[in-house]
């Protein structure tokens, strides 16, 4: 039976979601660990990776369930109660075969959390802390993405990509309980892209993001820190 769950987790002590052979310290290799206890060898088939340090609150994948699991609440409860506390299984439900949590996935959202204060220990690991952040600005700066774009200026050197033409459907900031939230939704996202956006939203001008927007100019921004970083859902 293949069956979808819906992740949260705290992504401070991971090396990523993704698993990797020379360390088991990722969210999917702690999870594939639990798996094998309770008798799957199964692959976990994610939505997409998060990198270091960066969190989900909506993160999706399909696992094949043997027969012998057909209760999906006992199986819930017992991969809670046996993951490490990072890591939370929100739902599971079964759905066709022909799901798949990549590949089947239509929009992505995630949020960076940005507050500006004085860090603590607290939310240091939550939340990108600033002393001077422009709201207004950002706020409408933000706009700028949206739509189909060339994003071949906002993503990590190296990438391994077959077009780095993505479309933004949504691109907006709030302030909630003291805190800056940018929500991005795409159908997909480039590696660092949202990092490097916000990165230009902090640094740059209007004028400069549509240039490096554009593919004219590339200017040098640094990825804002990883631990701002949401994964909020997956629409299918």
């Amino acid at each position: 039976m293949r069956c979808a769950l819906t992740l949260a987790y705290n992504g401070t002590h991971f090396l990523g979601s993704q698993v990797q052979s020379e360390s088991p310290n990722t969210v999917f290799g702690e999870f594939e660990k639990v798996l094998h206890k309770l008798g799957i060898d199964f692959r976990v088939v994610a939505s997409g990776r998060t990198d270091k340090g960066v969190h989900a609150t909506g993160q999706v994948c399909h696992v094949e369930l043997p027969p012998f699991w057909s209760d999906l609440e006992k199986f819930k409860r017992v991969l809670n109660e046996m993951l490490p506390h990072a890591i939370q299984v929100k739902n599971i439900k079964a759905v066709e075969d022909t799901f798949h949590a990549r590949y089947s996935a239509k929009k992505r959202v995630y949020r960076y959390i940005i507050k500006n204060a004085d860090s603590n220990p607290f939310e240091n690991d939550f939340a990108t802390f600033l002393q001077h952040v422009e709201f207004e600005k950002i706020q409408a700066d933000i706009k700028l993405f949206e739509g189909e774009h060339d994003f071949k200026y906002f993503m990590k050197t190296g990438s391994d990509v077959n077009s780095t033409t993505r479309v933004i459907y949504k691109a907006f900031a709030y302030k909630y309980k003291g805190f800056i939230v940018l929500n991005f939704e795409a159908n997909g996202f480039l590696r660092s892209q949202i990092r490097l956006m916000v990165g230009a939203l902090l640094k740059l001008d209007a004028a400069q993001i549509q240039e490096q927007l554009s593919c004219q100019k590339k200017h040098r921004i640094k990825p804002a820190p990883s631990n701002g970083l949401y994964l909020a859902k997956i629409k299918y």
